[in-house]
């Protein structure tokens, strides 16, 4: 059992995406594992922390799930700074969410450290009917900017302990 101040580092987080595309409700399913339909759009930044196992280091992960939408960009920005990780999230249903990955790896990459791990997120995979976005592309867009690419869905928990797992092991 690790105690509240029982750890060994603390790994800072940051869910960054366009509005819509499932960023609070990876952050609730990994914090909380809890999902919800209703979920509305962040406003400025919420938070959220686990304690977790990995190679016999405890951590405080800390996760930011930031607003998507351009006006709190300044906002958001900010949380950039320290990050130890990210989770650039698009959703495989919509191409416009996935047209301005670039942006948001762009911004990581000038406001984070240099050192900052990175990994694309398609969510939404249980919505593979209505998918826009093929597997394909997204692994040719992060092999470009030389980070992981996971496939998530927040609905049925489908590979979000993984995302966070890789994203913290390649780290400690």
């Amino acid at each position: 059992m690790i105690f509240e101040d029982d750890y060994d580092m603390i790994f800072k987080t940051v869910l960054i995406g366009d509005s819509g595309v499932g960023k609070t409700n990876i952050l609730s399913r990994y914090t909380r594992d809890e999902f919800s339909i209703e979920t509305k759009s962040t406003v400025g930044v919420e938070f959220g922390n686990k304690r977790i196992k990995i190679n016999n280091t405890n951590i405080k992960a800390q996760i930011w799930d930031t607003a998507g939408q351009e006006r709190y960009k300044s906002i958001t920005n900010a949380y950039y700074k320290g990050a130890k990780g990210s989770l650039v999230v698009f959703d495989i249903t919509n191409r416009e969410s996935f047209k301005t990955v670039d942006r948001w790896i762009g911004e990581m990459k000038s406001n984070a450290d240099p050192q900052v791990a990175i990994i694309l997120v398609g969510n939404k995979s249980d919505l593979e009917e209505l998918r826009k976005v093929s597997t394909e592309e997204a692994q040719a867009k992060a092999e470009h900017y030389e980070v992981a690419y996971i496939e998530t869905s927040a609905l049925k928990s489908t590979n979000i302990e993984k995302a966070f797992y890789l994203m913290i092991e390649g780290k400690i």
